[in-house]
């Protein structure tokens, strides 16, 4: 229902910064969160940051001080800049939209980040 198209990803030196990108399209109501998700190999999907409609913002403990997630409603676009990367943000990066509204939640392909020491 709704098409997630990420970019923004690659190799990045640690201490360095990246800003990610996650374009929606489709079927897009006013109600939804948007949020990115991460997984490193061997490990569980986690939450890194997310945001409601309304504005607020959830992280994880491991990235709070270092990652912002914003949406640009008008571009129907969220993004994750992240800051002071470290080799433990290396994972697959998935950017997910939640339809409250539908209750259909929708995810991205993933895009790489890969954080050398």
């Amino acid at each position: 229902q709704v098409q997630l198209v990420e970019s923004g990803g690659g190799l990045v030196q640690s201490g360095g910064s990246l800003r990610l990108s996650c374009a929606a399209s489709g079927i897009i109501f006013t109600i939804y969160d948007m949020g990115w998700y991460r997984q490193a190999p061997g490990k569980q999907r986690e939450l890194v940051a997310s945001r409601t409609s309304g504005g607020s913002t959830n992280y994880a403990d491991s990235v709070k001080g270092r990652f912002t997630i914003s949406r640009d409603n008008a571009k129907n676009t969220v993004y994750l800049q992240m800051n002071g990367l470290k080799p433990e943000d290396t994972a697959v990066y998935y950017c997910t939209h939640y339809s409250a509204y539908s209750g259909v939640r929708s995810w991205g392909q993933g895009t790489q980040v890969t954080v050398s020491s």
